[in-house]
């Protein structure tokens, strides 16, 4: 008769810790309180912190209150347990049982009264607390996530995925817009512009030496008056950049050697001041092309 209600209470036992094996791995995260109710301070006798310990020990991922969150754990507190460990009254023992409970607030695991005879109180909790936690050794947690959860998070990574692109497309808005506002337009388009080509050819010329008569290659000059009004210079490196009333850069430009002459960034060009005129020379398809300018310095 003994060995039957033995063996009933056997398999009711197997039964119980199966059971709450299961509910167990339906949970990923471990809630773990700063401060349990029959302490009087945060952390006190390094209980919380031995609590975090020893639910990792035995496979759980866990969290302390108040700490950043996982972020499928914000989307989802059930995700997580909340754990607390209560003082049961004792006259020679100190004696504590850990709790669980759901987002529901409901219970969902106690563990075996955790005891010991010790009287110094840091030593009595640490002994009982882990006494306590023997009811976690043998249930081997892994966590199972349910369809809702794997549901939950192919849409938590089509979110992530779609901000990150978000945040590629915008960041490459940015450098694009970036670029643009560097970029430095070389010559002003001029919508009308008087052009006067003068072609000269200079009379026949007598070598005195060889006696042989020498004709120089005629050359053509292309003499423009610019329109685009008053330019404004504004000191740089190694030069100046000349800017309009936008203000926009139109030229930047280069010092040499001589007073009065510069060399014309991103152009194969001259600037020289002649009279009171400023002078902007180059060539195109073989033409000498002068634009005139009126800058402030």
């Amino acid at each position: 008769m003994k060995i039957k209600i033995f063996t009933v209470l056997a398999i009711l036992m197997a039964t119980l810790s199966t059971f709450s094996q299961e509910n167990l791995n339906a949970y990923k995260y471990i809630i773990v309180p700063k401060k349990y109710d029959f302490l009087k301070e945060n952390d006190q006798y390094k209980i919380n912190s031995l609590s975090k310990f020893l639910f990792e020990k035995y496979g759980f991922e866990t969290v302390m209150e108040g700490e950043d969150y996982p972020e499928d754990l914000i989307r989802n507190r059930c995700l997580g347990l909340k754990s607390n460990v209560v003082k049961e009254s004792g006259l020679f023992k100190t004696k504590l049982i850990v709790e669980l409970k759901n987002c529901y607030d409901k219970t969902v695991f106690t563990s075996r009264v955790g005891e010991t005879r010790e009287k110094e109180y840091e030593k009595a909790y640490n002994l009982a607390l882990r006494d306590a936690f023997t009811s976690f050794e043998e249930l081997n947690h892994k966590f199972e996530p349910s369809e809702s959860h794997m549901a939950a998070n192919e849409q938590l990574a089509e979110e992530k995925k779609s901000e990150t692109a978000m945040e590629i497309q915008k960041l490459k808005e940015e450098i694009e817009t970036l670029k643009q506002e560097k970029i430095v337009e070389v010559a002003p388009v001029e919508p009308a512009m008087e052009v006067e080509a003068v072609k000269q050819v200079d009379p026949v010329k007598v070598d005195p030496i060889k006696a042989e008569v020498v004709k120089e290659t005629p050359k053509e000059t292309i003499s423009m008056e610019a329109k685009s009004g008053v330019l404004y210079a504004q000191e740089i490196d190694n030069g100046f950049q000349l800017v309009d009333s936008t203000p926009k850069v139109v030229y930047k430009i280069k010092k040499t050697g001589l007073d009065h002459v510069f060399l014309v960034e991103n152009m194969n060009a001259t600037l020289y001041k002649k009279g009171d005129q400023w002078i902007l020379e180059y060539y195109e398809n073989g033409a000498l092309k002068q634009i005139e300018l009126t800058i402030k310095f």
